[in-house]
């Protein structure tokens, strides 16, 4: 405790408070614990943290100070504390040493001055030793920049010159003029609103320990300015990290102990509405600590993206927010099996990486950057590749496969909370992209972004033939290409062209439908002018457009020996014949099956799947994958056979 009220009226200045708080220390001057800092803590108190903020001790010498990281534990145990009110929790009413019951409140107020006094000191000793010191060395010597001692103390200055000349001297008359004026509410509504200065301090103090222990383990002369300091008396053999933390613990201590002022007063006291008022300001300038917490954090986690993709400084920007990030699997359009990818979401882009082999510094490759805007995400109905759902984006589109239910919707919700977050900011786009045309207008949106964003790629087994020409696909002279602007599979000679793509800026393979429609040049072969053949009728697998359709498998020597699957699909415009494909997205199918008159039977091999259509010595036996899938073709193909169409009254659908 300070000496007395007339040795405190001795001091002139602020340097004479730090003499005080050197003197108050133990004889020799040997390292004891930081009684002035904890002076307000009572027996029965808990200390305000019990993690300590860096990781690693101390345990060098103070002339060895070793350069320690800040621990992010120790930030989020303070951000915590600080919201759930565990500081307002920490001391009950009544632990005082030796507090009686005449003018309870003053003692109160006199430990705050006195908290306040060692306050300074050390804000004194942060800026006008620390600060300067450094500063003094970084101009002399450029031995490492200013700006850098600048970011490390951030607007310490500010702080430390608001203490000193305005609050403590306001603390100081009012205590010494306490049977005239018994009131602390007013100075501390003033004292308030400056608080908000703090939260430059806390935001920038992650920053400021990174650089402090680069900068002490990149110069010698800032370890050697620093070691001098640290292991001076005033300093009591601390770190300058130590010191450092003192205004980030400040504005909770103020809380605590006008709480605890508000509490002592009397019911009809003059100063409770204004103590009140004081309180309710200083928990709100908590809460705006609290926030620039949260938004270090933040800010943290972008740099930590940033230090595992290896990426520029464009991710490590204060307006982006990472809103999800996770592994998922890449449905391939060339192989079988879905690939390892990882995403990170951001509020305005999604970053499409992968991990590398050899974690020398960054852990993950970026292949795509995808713009948020003008971004679609929807659920894939694929029973092949369960829980999957598609990412379209002007640059890339996606199809992507969680591994589970709760996973793809949780990815699809942070998805759209992104897009609709972009299309806010954006209500021209928003209209645009919703027109009351339900499918239609889609089809016609994506017919007008053709080489404007980039297309879902049809899977290569999905098809046996071009899907311009129809001619069918072999290992060695007709090999599959992908269309970049429709996506379609085509042949090489169907796809023989390029185009100017605006979603990649560059000239890109495209078929020759797409090449006529981009570039508006009639090509000499007229191929879309060419007769239909029978069997020329495009395949569709949605509900809409066919009355039934799925996978069958083929048994019999009809289909031949080796028994394939076939894509069968009975046409909403064509339903009285049966069509069977090769793959889903083929345009010709290679057999049709007029199903009237035809009768539909049970198989001869007794397995509760299988079912025929037999008429006049032609005999087709197919194998559906479930009794309920056998059951719904057996009653269309039954329909079919009898002459039913759909343009009947009282129509049914079996495609459910």
């Amino acid at each position: 405790m300070m000496k007395g009220a007339s040795e405190e009226e001795k001091l002139a200045s602020v340097s004479n408070l730090v003499t005080v708080f050197e003197n108050s220390r133990n004889p020799g001057g040997a390292p004891r614990d930081r009684r002035l800092e904890d002076a307000h803590h009572r027996p029965g108190c808990r200390p305000p943290e019990s993690p300590g903020p860096w990781e690693k001790p101390n345990v060098r010498g103070s002339m060895e100070s070793e350069p320690r990281t800040v621990s992010r534990r120790y930030l989020n145990s303070l951000k915590n504390k600080l919201s759930s009110g565990a500081w307002r929790k920490s001391c009950q009413p009544g632990t005082l040493p030796g507090l009686g019951t005449q003018d309870p409140e003053k003692k109160i107020v006199q430990e705050l001055l006195e908290t306040e006094q060692a306050y300074v000191a050390r804000l004194h000793l942060l800026d006008q030793v620390f600060f300067q010191e450094l500063l003094r060395a970084a101009r002399s010597s450029k031995a490492f920049p200013e700006d850098v001692v600048r970011v490390i103390f951030s607007n310490i200055s500010s702080i430390y010159q608001f203490h000193s000349q305005f609050f403590l001297p306001e603390l100081q008359r009012r205590l010494d003029d306490w049977t005239a004026t018994p009131r602390i509410g007013d100075v501390i509504q003033k004292l308030a609103p400056f608080l908000k200065m703090y939260s430059e301090y806390v935001k920038n103090f992650e920053r400021a320990a990174e650089l402090l222990a680069t900068w002490t383990d990149k110069s010698p002369l800032f370890q050697e300015v620093l070691a001098r300091i640290q292991s001076s008396e005033a300093s009591g053999s601390l770190t300058l990290q130590h010191h450092m933390l003192e205004p980030v613990q400040r504005i909770p201590r103020y809380e605590l102990l006008l709480k605890e002022y508000v509490q002592k007063l009397p019911a009809q006291a003059p100063d409770r509405p204004d103590a009140q008022k004081a309180l309710d300001m200083i928990f709100s300038a908590a809460q705006h600590s609290n926030a620039a917490i949260t938004e270090m954090e933040r800010l943290q986690d972008l740099w930590e993206v940033y230090q595992r993709l290896g990426l520029e400084d464009d991710i490590v920007d204060p307006s982006n927010t990472l809103l999800r990030e996770g592994p998922v699997l890449k449905i391939s359009f060339r192989r079988s099996d879905p690939l390892e990818r990882y995403l990170f979401l951001f509020n305005n882009m999604l970053l499409y990486c992968v991990p590398r082999v050899i974690q020398v510094g960054a852990q993950f490759q970026v292949r795509t950057r995808i713009d948020v805007a003008g971004m679609k995400v929807r659920e894939l109905m694929d029973a092949e590749f369960p829980y999957s759902f598609l990412v379209s984006g002007k640059q890339r589109t996606l199809e992507l496969q969680a591994r589970s239910q709760e996973e793809m919707i949780s990815w699809m919700q942070a998805f759209q909370a992104a897009i609709d977050q972009i299309e806010k900011r954006n209500e021209t786009f928003k209209v645009a992209a919703q027109g009351p045309e339900g499918d239609t207008q889609e089809e016609e949106l994506q017919s007008e972004e053709l080489g404007l964003r980039a297309p879902q790629w049809v899977r290569d087994k999905m098809v046996t033939m071009c899907m311009r020409c129809q001619e069918p696909f072999n290992a060695l002279t007709r090999r599959r290409h992908h269309c970049r602007a429709c996506g379609y599979v085509v042949c090489a000679r169907c796809s023989d062209y390029r185009a100017e793509l605006k979603y990649n800026n560059r000239p890109s393979r495209v078929c020759f439908h797409c090449y006529t429609f981009l570039t508006g040049n009639v090509l000499p072969e007229a191929r879309e002018d060419k007769r239909r053949g029978i069997l020329e009728k495009e395949s569709s697998a949605a509900p809409d457009q066919s009355l039934m359709c799925s996978f069958l498998q083929l048994i019999g020597d009809k289909w031949g020996k080796s028994g394939p699957r076939g894509w069968c699909v009975i046409p909403r415009d064509d339903p009285l014949v049966l069509y069977v494909y090769a793959a889903p997205q083929d345009i010709r199918a290679h057999t049709s099956i007029p199903l009237l008159g035809y009768q539909v039977t049970a198989g001869p091999q007794g397995d509760p799947r299988v079912f025929q259509l037999q008429q006049s010595g032609q005999l087709y036996t197919f194998k559906a994958e479930t009794e309920e899938l056998k059951g719904r073709w057996v009653k269309a193909m039954e329909r079919a056979a009898s002459g039913w169409s759909p343009s009947w009254p009282n129509d049914t659908d079996l495609s459910d």
